[in-house]
């Protein structure tokens, strides 16, 4: 049991960093998300944010939104990392290798995470320039990471699902769109009582309002009531269906 353990971890490490070079030979893309962040953050302060009403500073209010949107980019780069693996042929050679679907999923995976852990890191270096002044205390900050971690993991997965679920590398950028709109439609940007009453339902329901909560709230030392757990749930919810969809998919895509 802890041989086979330690293979498997093995080769999640090794897939792991096989997509962490691609990512770095990928200079358009590395590019991107490196800028994106920047872009965002001045986009929104200084174009929309003398325009948004929200009780504070609006660099304030929107940090956790424009991590939530560079997140949610950046599942676009995961999906389409997948789908060229299964147009490529690649997995095949994995797969005469004894590499489980398994570790390809999961190196893609930990490349997304580390992508959009230093994508995190520039939105807060360049809000903090900007004149974000967060009053966290040391937990505040591990919950607020650790909740940022958990949806990013999850975003992550269900990227990986849409890419094995995409024909080609098109299609898989293609279908990230819904994820990429969640965000504007909660309360990451504006209050949600601005916004016309039919949509307040569903800002109000849909998984990116309290995880924007839960961060605003914890940065900010602020009351965060449920949030946090409703957050947690479903990220934990989503990550799920979307590891058993991954796998039943790769199956699918790889059945001889």
């Amino acid at each position: 049991m802890s041989s086979a353990m330690s293979g498997a971890a093995v080769q999640w490490i090794t897939m792991g960093g096989r997509s962490l070079r691609l990512g770095r030979r990928n200079v358009d893309a590395l590019l991107m998300s490196v800028a994106l962040p920047v872009m965002l953050m001045v986009v929104f302060v200084y174009l929309f944010g003398g325009a948004i009403q929200t009780g504070t500073e609006y660099v304030t209010y929107v940090v956790p939104g424009v991590m939530l949107l560079c997140v949610s980019f950046g599942s676009a780069m995961t999906a389409v990392s997948v789908a060229n693996d299964m147009s490529e042929g690649i997995v095949d050679r994995f797969r005469s290798l004894d590499v489980g679907g398994a570790a390809v999923l999961a190196g893609h995976v930990t490349a997304s995470l580390a992508r959009n852990v230093l994508s995190s890191a520039l939105v807060f270096g360049v809000a903090f320039l900007l004149g974000f002044r967060p009053r966290a205390d040391a937990g505040q900050w591990l919950a607020a990471a650790g909740v940022l971690v958990l949806v990013i993991a999850a975003v992550s997965w269900l990227a990986a699902a849409l890419g094995l679920l995409a024909r080609s590398p098109e299609a898989a950028s293609g279908y990230t769109f819904f994820i990429t709109f969640l965000p504007y439609a909660s309360s990451a940007f504006v209050p949600i009582d601005t916004m016309p009453s039919w949509l307040r339902g569903f800002a109000s329901s849909q998984p990116v309002t309290p995880i924007t909560e839960s961060l605003r709230g914890l940065l900010l030392d602020q009351p965060v009531g449920d949030a946090p757990w409703r957050a947690v749930a479903w990220c934990v919810g989503i990550m799920a269906v979307a590891i058993v969809a991954a796998a039943v998919l790769f199956k699918a895509r790889t059945r001889t």
